[in-house]
């Protein structure tokens, strides 16, 4: 049997996904953007609400990825005498993966929770109230606290302002971006872990994978500069 129509599929469905990242990717900035210009709330409920359709179509995609991909797991290993019906395989094992799904799925998909946690963190940096409704308003103002006392737009490594900060997701630590890279490289070269710049953190095992733009802090870094 021949799988290179299905392995062009396949390459087509991972386009159609790469589209979806890119579209998250700019609702993410579109609702930064919201909340920096002060129009929050009602508009950013709506940018969420496309995220999560978003996810939803990215959950879609995996699953019947998945489905074909073990369907021709299944056919090569069992080689059967007659050509099977793939369609049909296919079509079972996508029903069957997509009768798990639950709200906890979108809430997991990995450019969401950026998401959120950008917004959380924007909300933070601008002083903004959050209009999530889960958390007092004195959690937020203590959140706030915390956040303007331990970030201070210096970064750790190279102790200048930083332009391009990422942030670590395992300790929520940032560091410029090409300082931490540049430690991660040499690091890696020499086969020793990469502990964490901040005094005081325990993290020591920093890796590329876990780092990922702060665009929020950023966006704080250049408010900052133009006043």
């Amino acid at each position: 049997i021949s799988f290179s129509g299905v392995d062009s599929s396949l390459s087509s469905l991972r386009n159609c996904q790469s589209y979806i990242n890119t579209g998250m990717d700019i609702a993410t900035r579109v609702a930064l953007d919201l909340v920096e210009s002060f129009n929050d709330v009602e508009e950013v409920d709506g940018v969420e609400k496309v995220m999560l359709e978003y996810a939803a179509m990215d959950r879609e995609l995996n699953h019947y990825m998945t489905a074909i991909e073990e369907t021709v797991h299944q056919i090569k290993r069992d080689k059967p005498e007659n050509i099977p019906d793939l369609q049909y395989l296919v079509k079972e094992k996508f029903t069957a993966l997509e009768s798990k799904n639950s709200d906890s799925d979108l809430q997991a998909n990995e450019k969401y929770t950026y998401f959120k946690d950008q917004l959380k963190e924007m909300r933070k940096q601008f002083r903004l109230q959050s209009g999530d409704g889960n958390e007092s308003i004195e959690q937020i103002d203590e959140d706030i606290a915390v956040t303007q006392s331990q970030v201070n737009f210096i970064c750790p490594i190279t102790q200048m302002e930083m332009k391009k900060p990422v942030r670590n997701k395992v300790c929520g630590h940032t560091y410029e971006e090409e300082a931490i890279l540049k430690i991660i490289q040499t690091r890696n070269q020499q086969k020793k872990k990469v502990c964490c710049p901040k005094i005081g953190c325990s993290h020591a095992d920093v890796k590329k994978s876990n780092l990922v733009p702060d665009e929020a802090l950023k966006r704080a870094i250049d408010s900052q500069r133009r006043q």
